[in-house]
């Protein structure tokens, strides 16, 4: 059940472009994409393997919507992760792509509880950003007044009360603004299985949208609650995208609380 009321689709987001000529285009187009915006459980690509980036091999996991990194045990509560928002670089054609850190999703099927941000750019070369929280399956909301740009130091936090009820916090440490929605008597209900943080090729209208080059994300200070005590993620599963033969992401952890992903 949603306790705060939903932000109509479009109608409040931050955005490194002043209004021009086809803004109105572009917030309409904004608009049907993010009517129909939501994440989704991992998905799995063509093969699991060894693959090699800058000289160095690493065993990862493919997933043709997820990157980034995932524990998964059982008694997952809390999760929080810290990013700097980045610009996505224009390739001529609209795109996006979702920071996030959530529990659930991975080895748990029913439900995901999580928050974060959307980053995209227009065919123009337009970048807005969208901050959001999401009790999945249902859809993703729009926090209503909570503006981010690139460079802002943004803190993303999901805290499970039970299997049906949590909080979704984003702090924005630049601006000194912080947003929470609360979540009660949710259908779907957790299992506490998984913890992470994700960079994610997300769907809008039943697919997967244009991947945007986000050049670099990474998360610091990243840390879950299992359990009662605090975890790093030294142990993680570290997941990559590939969406056919194209290997998109290029992510990993260093030491216990860092995790980032490229794009390449």
């Amino acid at each position: 059940m949603k306790t705060a009321t939903v932000l109509a689709a479009g109608a409040l987001f931050a955005t490194s472009a002043l209004a021009a000529p086809g803004t109105a285009a572009r917030w309409a187009n904004h608009a049907a994409r993010r009517a129909g915006r939501r994440s989704g459980f991992r998905q799995p690509a063509e093969e699991n393997g060894l693959t090699a980036f800058n000289g160095t091999d690493k065993n990862v996991e493919y997933s043709s919507n997820w990157a980034g990194a995932v524990l998964s045990s059982s008694g997952f509560t809390s999760v929080v992760g810290t990013i700097i928002v980045p610009t996505p670089k224009s390739t001529g054609k609209s795109a996006s792509a979702s920071a996030w850190v959530g529990i659930d999703g991975d080895t748990c099927g029913t439900a995901i509880l999580q928050t974060g941000m959307d980053f995209s750019i227009s065919s123009s070369g337009a970048v807005s950003y969208d901050a959001w929280y999401e009790w999945y399956p249902d859809y993703a909301y729009d926090f209503t007044g909570f503006s981010v740009k690139a460079g802002d130091e943004v803190k993303i936090t999901v805290t499970a009360s039970s299997k049906k009820a949590g909080v979704a916090t984003l702090q924005n440490l630049t601006t000194g603004k912080s947003i929470s929605h609360s979540f009660s008597a949710e259908t779907n209900q957790l299992c506490e299985y998984d913890a992470e943080w994700i960079v994610e090729d997300y769907e809008s209208g039943g697919a997967l949208v244009t991947f945007a080059n986000f050049d670099s994300v990474t998360f610091t200070g990243a840390s879950a609650v299992k359990s009662g005590s605090t975890v790093g993620v030294t142990g993680a599963t570290i997941l990559d995208i590939k969406q056919g033969s194209s290997v998109l992401t290029d992510c990993s952890t260093s030491g216990s609380s860092t995790v980032t992903c490229t794009y390449v």
